[in-house]
Parts: C-alpha cells; structure tokens; sequence
C-alpha cells in the first residue's frame, strides 16, 4: 500500500455513501466499474470499492463532508482521459466520477461567458459556444470525452495554447467544493475583479487534490471569420523555428496553432491509419502543420502564401499544401490527431511531455536525440508537438525487433537522459499533462524547495486529513 493514502474504506461506509447519490449511482460491480478503473495508455489499473456518481454540488458536497468526517479518500474523476495516472484509484479509495454533472447553466454571449459543470465535454463547450457565434478556444483531440473539470485540474493545453493560452487563461471563475464538504462561490463572470487573493488558481492545475471542481465560467472568444491550413515539410526543427518567426511577423497575431511532425511518425501514420494520405508528394525529414484564424473575412490566404513564399525564398520551406476546403483542413489534422494513436504499432513507447523555451526545441530536439541513442542504440525517437508554445511530446519508440517489455522498462533510465536536457534549458517535465503518479515522485527532484514547501502547506490548509486524491502530485 502507498505510505501516502489512507487504509481502505470500511465496508461499513458504503451504504451511507450510495445512499447521499441513490443506489443507481453507487456503483459496486466490478465490470460495470472497469470502464472508470482503465486508462487509455494501458499503464494503469485502479481499483475501488464504489463509484459514486453524483448529480449535483450538493450531492458532492455531502460525499467530500461524510468522506471528511470519517477519513474515507476520494479519488476524483472527469472524463478519465488523462495520461498520468491522476483520475485513478490505486488503494481502495471511493472514485468520484463528475459525469453526470454535465449541464450547461449560462450562456452569455454577450459577456463572452458560458458556465458549464464539471461533466460537460469539451466538444459540447465548444459547441455551445459556436451556437451563439462565439468559439471556446481550448482544443484537444479528446474533446468528445474530455470534460470541463478534467481540463481545468489538469491545465489542459492543447494545440491553440500559442494563440489563446491554456486551460487556466479559460477561466473566468469556479464552483468548488472544498475536502470538508464547503461550496466554494466564485462563479463570477468579470474581466476585472480584484478583490484579494485569485483563489480559482489554486484549484487549476492541481489535479483534485485541494478540491472538487463542479463547475467553472469560462470565456468566449469571437469566432474566427477566416481560418487557413497548410500542411508543409522543412528540413530541420531549427527552419520550422525560423517559419514560425515568419509566421508571427506576417500574420499580426493571427497564428492559431503552429504543430512540429516528425517523419517517422508521419510513415507511422500513413501505414496503420487508413484514412490518412501524405499531403506533399515528396518525403521530408520533418514537417509543420500551420494554421491562421482572422476576423477578418478575407485576406488571410494572401497572408498564409507570402509566409510560405518568404519561407520557399530562405530555403525554410521544401514544399507546401494549403488547405482548399475544410475537408483537406480536416485531413491535415488527421495526421497530427493520429500521432499518438499509431505508435502502439510500432511497438513500445516511452512518452514525456516536456517543455522548453520555444528558441531552444530544436537544441533540445537533437541534444535529447543523441543522448537517447547513446543510452538505447537502435531506439528511435519521435517527437512532435506544439512548437508555437514550446511543448514537446518527445516519444521514443523501442529499437526495430527488440523486446518490448524489456524496453519499456528502461522509462526511468530514459527519463534520466531526456529530463537532463530539459532541465538544461529551463524547461519543464510536464507541460500540460500533469504530475499525478507518474511523475510525482520526480517532482521533488526539479522543484524548487521553497515551491514544494508552499505547496505542501497548502495541502495541509485545504486538505488536512489528506482525503482528496492521495498518493498523486505529492
């Protein structure tokens, strides 16, 4: 058992906790509960003796004050997309899914603010937003299943963080409740309100382990009248940098996504995913995947073609496809959707998420390479990612015929190598997707103390009996 969490949960417990949902919603079958317990990479398996569902912020309210009353550790749960372990129980915690929390209160287009529950999916967001004429801007390739509360405990990112920022820039206030079962109010919708403390940041980001968000305000944009594609391949991560700089002088701000492809992964893609075809008619060594948005309903193309022309000219660009419909916009993302999906078939992986300032990925990129290689002769790394913010994806895939279990359990071997060249340049060992279990014990090692220490005592504060989701980011 983890040091960290609390023993299990008396049996004893169980009625009174299903009877606060209804018993519908308490769920003790261990096959109706595998679909909570599994994650999508295949690297966890939790365990729990109920899943509680509960329907509103007073149902989760009393959950978190008899969890509080009585000891009981409560693993909270959004979509369960996320790729570190957070959203599951290991030692016999209760599971709290926020999924049926999923209406949405408010949408005001007007104040440029739509209040969703924790539940909701992304995509519904999104959607919401666009029936008013407005965009949600945060954009991830789970947005189907992802949910308001997930995204926002884990900092999403996404590939539109270049242009409209992270989760955490989305939110314009929050409802949370607190480890003793208090409602925390702060679904305000203002740009300005400085009234003390934000204290909405301290719940974002931190992977439920202060509180339960239930619901959030979060902000609308106005929706882009024109959006250009283009799909081009470049020699080096270093002439993808120098395009990008391109790119934000000649389009004023407009660049929406700016994603770094790597041709390994792009053959990868081309062979096991069907519907995708290659873009340009010649292989490259690495490729960009460029989008504008405007609102302004033309001119934009002009400013798409002078940025390749001026990019053809430097000897940056090799070659280039425009999107000329949104079904060749959609196919180009496909190939960039499809990235971490293919690489189960191409055998093992070892992942991290990592960031760095944008001028040094391509230093990072080759420095990392070369010391991989070194530590693995024969693996083969695939990076790829959002340039335009500095958040690399930088993926190792085994050695052609090695033996998978053998490779992957070298992850901490390569951690060592691939986190050295990180923390050479400033940069971060998790950019956007969080610290939960698989890095929590990392954390310590590249925090600054005083950081750990101020977070620490704000566990204690928020969460003295250290019920929310034990065992994860400390």
């Amino acid at each position: 058992m983890n040091p960290r969490v609390k023993p299990p949960v008396s049996p004893d417990l169980l009625p009174r906790f299903a009877a606060i949902v209804g018993e519908k919603y308490a769920i003790t079958d261990k096959a109706a509960q595998e679909p909570y317990l599994i994650e999508m990479r295949d690297l966890y398996h939790g365990a729990t003796p109920m899943v509680l569902r509960p329907g509103s912020v007073v149902e989760v309210s009393a959950i978190l004050k008899l969890a509080n009353d009585t000891g009981t550790p409560i693993v909270p749960q959004g979509g369960n997309t996320g790729l570190v372990g957070g959203q599951l129980p290991f030692d016999g915690e209760v599971l709290l899914s926020l999924n049926r929390m999923d209406k949405i209160r408010e949408v005001d287009a007007t104040s440029n603010s739509i209040t969703a529950e924790a539940g909701v999916s992304l995509g519904r967001v999104r959607e919401a937003a666009a029936n008013v004429d407005r965009l949600y801007p945060l954009l991830l390739p789970s947005e189907g299943t992802c949910t308001v509360g997930g995204n926002l405990s884990t900092n999403a990112g996404g590939t539109t963080a270049v242009s409209w920022g992270v989760a955490r820039q989305q939110a314009l206030g929050l409802e949370v409740v607190l480890a003793d079962g208090r409602v925390l109010n702060n679904l305000n919708k203002l740009k300005k309100d400085n009234t003390g403390y934000d204290l909405k940041n301290l719940f974002i980001g931190a992977e439920g382990t202060l509180g339960v968000i239930t619901a959030a305000t979060l902000r609308m944009i106005p929706r882009p009248r024109s959006v250009e594609t283009a799909f081009v391949g470049v020699a080096s991560p270093q002439a993808a940098l120098d395009l990008f700089g391109i790119a934000n002088e000649r389009s004023g701000g407009n660049i929406t996504s700016f994603e770094l492809m790597v041709r390994l992964g792009i053959v990868a893609v081309l062979k096991y995913d069907g519907g995708s075809r290659d873009p340009l008619g010649a292989a490259h060594p690495w490729y960009v995947l460029m989008e504008l948005s405007s609102q302004a309903r033309s001119g934009l193309r002009e400013t798409l073609e002078d940025i390749l022309a001026e990019g053809v000219e430097r000897g940056l660009v090799q070659d280039a496809a425009i999107a000329s419909a949104l079904d060749q916009s959609k196919a180009f993302w496909r190939i960039r959707e499809m990235f971490g999906e293919v690489q189960r078939q191409i055998g093992g992986s070892i992942k991290h998420d990592i960031s760095v300032p944008v001028a040094h990925v391509p230093a990072f990129i080759a420095e990392a390479n070369d010391a991989v290689v070194k530590l693995i002769p024969g693996a083969r790394p695939l990076p790829f990612g959002h340039l335009g913010d500095g958040n690399i994806h930088y993926n190792i895939s085994q050695p052609v015929g090695a033996d998978k279990a053998a490779f992957l359990k070298r992850w901490h071997d390569v951690n060592a190598v691939v986190f050295d060249v990180v923390l050479k340049y400033g940069g971060s060992i998790s950019a956007e997707h969080g610290i939960g279990v698989l890095k929590r014990d990392l954390l310590p090692t590249i925090k600054d103390p005083v950081a750990m220490e101020l977070m620490r005592a704000l566990k204690r504060t928020l969460d003295p009996k250290g019920i929310l989701n034990p065992g994860k980011v400390l």
